[in-house]
C-alpha cells in the first residue's frame, strides 16, 4: 500500500430554477429557502467552526449553474429573507404559546435563535451572498469547487445532439469563471447520469475528471480491477472515480444513520398539528398547510409513541454515527489497501440537501466525522483534484464505462417512464429548431438577437432533469409539467414570430424578467460545429 488510505467526500448541491415574479409568493420557492437555511448555510457554519479550530478538513462540493445564479437573484433573496422574517415572527409566537411547557419552550427558544442566527450569518457574515464564501474556502485548498451541466440535464438522453451537450457544458463552464474567476476542473454529471461518448465532450471543454455511480464504473468494459477503490479512465483519457456503495447506503438507505429514532422528525412540523388560524403565514393557496421550520417530536419508531425532540441525545448520536461511518471506511479501504499498489480511495457522494435539510443533524455529522478523522493516522480526507493530481495517470486502468446513474435501479427509468415520455419528443423537436435557426441567423443584433437569447434559455430549461424526476416522484407533477409546457411556449412563440420578423417586445421583456437566468448567454452556442 502506498502512503494513507484517502476519503473524499463530495456534495452536490443543486436546486430547480423557480422564479415567480407575477405573484406574490410562489410554494415551490420554499425549495430553495430551506436548502439555504438548512443545507448551505449550516455548512458554511460548519467550515468556519472548523476552520477557527485549525481542523484540517477537505472536500468537494459541487455549486450548480443554476444555484449560482439564484443565490445572486435579488428578487429570490428578498423572499428568502421575508420567508426567514415570517419564521422568526412564528417562533415568537410558539414561545408565547409554550409559555408553560418548558421541554416545547425550550425547542421553540432554540430554533427560533438558530433562524436569527442564520438571518445575521447572512446578511452580516456573508453581506448577502454566500458564494465568496464558498470560493474563500476554495482559495484555502479546504473545499474544491465542481460544476454540472447548465440547467441539470440528463445528459445520456442528449448524447446524439453535439450541440445541446456542448450548450450544457459551455454555459456552464462560462457561469463558474463569471462566479468564480476559474474553471473548474471537476465536473458532476447530472443524476450522474453516464453514456458512451459524453468523456469526448468533457475532454473539449478541459474538465480534469468526472464521478460516476459504483455499477458505471466497477461494470464497465473491462471490468475495472480495483473496484471502487482506485480510478479509471475512459477512452479519451478522463479520470473518473467511483462512488462507493456501502458508504452510500449508510445515509441513503431506509436504514441508514439519518432514519435513528433519536433524531429531528422532518415529517412533524408544527405547521401540521396547530388550528389553521395560528398558521396563517405559511398556508399555500386554497388554505394547504406547510412547514414552518418548528419540529418538536424525535423520529422515533414506527408504531410507537412519538417523543419529544432531545437535542443533547442526537449530538451524541452525530458523534456516535461519525465514528461509526469512519471505521466503516477505514475498514473497507485496509482490506482493499492490502491487495493493491496505489493509494486506495473511498468517494462518499451525496446530495448536499440530506445534510440539513432531509437530516436536521447532517451538518453536524459532518463537523463530527472531520473533528474525528483529524486524529486518525491512518486515514485522510483530500478533495477530489487533489487526490488525482497525486496519483500517476498511467496507473489508471482504461475502461468503457457502464450506461448508468444513480437513480431508482441504477439507469434512466426515473427520467423515461411513462409519465414523462410525452416530453422528450417535443423538447428534441424544440432543439432541432433552436440549432437551425441559430445557424439561420448567425450575425443578428438587437431585439432579434434579445428573442435568439431566450429561446436559447429556454430550451435549456425545458431540458432540465428536474422536471422529469417530479413526474417520476409524483411529487408536484403538476408544477413541472408547467414549467415544461410553458418554456416549450415560449421558444415556440420567438421561433414562428422569427419566422413572421415580427416580436412583441413587452412580452419578450416580460419572459426576460421571470426566466432571466444565465444573463450572458449566447444563443449562437447552440450553432453546428464544424
Amino acid at each position: 500500500m502506498n502512503g494513507c488510505n484517502v476519503i473524499i467526500i463530495v456534495l452536490n448541491a443543486h436546486t430547480p430554477f423557480v422564479r415567480h415574479p407575477e405573484v406574490s409568493r410562489s410554494p415551490e420557492e420554499r425549495w430553495f429557502f430551506d436548502a439555504v437555511s438548512e443545507t448551505y448555510i449550516p455548512l458554511l457554519e460548519v467550515f468556519d467552526r472548523l476552520d477557527r479550530d485549525h481542523v484540517p478538513f477537505r472536500m468537494g462540493i459541487v455549486l450548480s449553474p443554476i444555484l449560482c445564479h439564484m443565490l445572486r437573484d435579488e428578487h429570490i433573496l428578498d423572499r428568502y429573507l421575508a420567508h426567514v422574517d415570517r419564521q422568526i415572527e412564528f417562533g415568537r409566537e410558539e414561545l408565547a404559546r409554550n409559555a408553560g411547557a418548558e421541554e416545547y419552550r425550550h425547542l421553540a427558544q432554540l430554533f427560533c435563535e438558530d433562524m436569527a442566527a442564520k438571518r445575521r450569518f447572512f446578511t452580516e457574515r456573508c453581506g448577502g451572498d454566500l458564494l465568496p464564501v464558498f470560493d474563500y474556502y476554495q482559495k484555502k485548498g479546504r473545499i474544491e469547487i465542481l460544476t454540472t451541466a447548465a440547467t441539470y440535464a440528463f445528459l445520456p438522453f442528449y448524447a446524439k445532439f453535439p450541440e445541446a451537450v456542448q450548450a450544457q457544458l459551455e454555459v456552464a463552464v462560462n457561469a463558474c469563471r463569471g462566479v468564480f474567476g476559474r474553471s473548474p476542473q471537476g465536473f458532476w454529471l447530472p443524476e450522474l447520469g453516464w453514456s458512451a461518448g459524453l468523456d469526448k465532450y468533457l475532454k473539449m471543454y478541459n474538465f480534469g475528471y468526472t464521478i460516476l455511480e459504483t455499477h458505471g464504473a466497477v461494470l464497465g468494459e473491462p471490468f475495472a480491477g480495483r473496484g471502487s477503490f482506485y480510478p479509471v479512465k475512459t477512452p479519451a483519457g478522463i479520470p473518473v472515480l467511483s462512488r462507493d456503495y456501502y458508504a452510500r447506503r449508510d445515509i441513503e438507505d431506509p436504514g441508514g444513520f439519518p432514519q435513528d429514532p433519536v433524531y429531528r422528525d422532518y415529517y412533524a412540523d408544527a405547521g401540521y398539528e396547530l388550528p389553521v388560524t395560528m398558521v396563517r403565514p405559511f398556508l399555500e393557496a386554497q388554505g394547504i398547510r406547510t412547514q414552518t421550520g418548528y419540529k418538536y417530536w424525535a423520529s422515533g419508531v414506527r408504531g410507537t409513541e412519538k417523543r419529544i425532540y432531545d437535542p443533547r441525545l442526537a449530538a451524541e448520536k452525530v458523534r456516535e454515527h461519525a465514528r461509526s461511518f469512519l471505521e466503516a471506511r477505514i475498514s473497507r479501504l485496509n482490506q482493499a489497501g492490502a491487495f493493491m499498489k496505489e493509494q486506495a480511495v473511498n468517494l462518499c457522494a451525496y446530495n448536499a440537501d440530506r445534510f440539513g435539510r432531509f437530516w436536521y443533524e447532517g451538518p453536524q455529522f459532518i463537523e463530527a466525522l472531520f473533528r474525528e478523522g483529524a486524529f486518525r493516522r491512518e486515514v485522510q480526507f483530500m478533495n477530489p483534484a487533489e487526490y488525482l493530481y497525486k496519483q500517476h495517470p498511467a496507473s489508471f486502468q482504461t475502461v468503457v464505462p457502464e450506461f448508468s446513474s444513480w437513480g431508482v435501479n441504477g439507469y434512466a427509468e426515473m427520467w423515461l417512464d411513462a409519465s414523462s415520455d410525452w416530453m422528450y419528443c417535443h423538447s428534441v423537436r424544440a432543439l432541432e429548431r433552436m440549432i437551425e435557426i441559430a445557424d439561420r441567423f448567425p450575425d443578428d443584433t438587437g431585439l432579434k438577437e434579445r428573442a435568439l437569447n431566450q429561446a436559447a434559455r429556454e430550451i435549456l430549461l425545458v431540458q432540465s432533469s428536474d422536471w422529469a424526476g417530479m413526474l417520476y416522484r409524483q411529487e408536484h407533477a403538476e408544477y413541472a409539467r408547467n414549467q415544461i409546457e410553458g418554456s416549450l411556449r415560449n421558444f415556440t412563440t420567438i421561433y414562428e414570430s422569427l419566422g413572421s420578423n415580427y416580436i412583441s417586445t413587452e412580452w419578450l421583456t416580460s419572459l426576460e424578467r421571470r426566466h432571466n437566468i444565465f444573463p450572458a448567454i449566447n444563443y449562437r452556442i447552440f450553432r453546428r460545429k464544424s
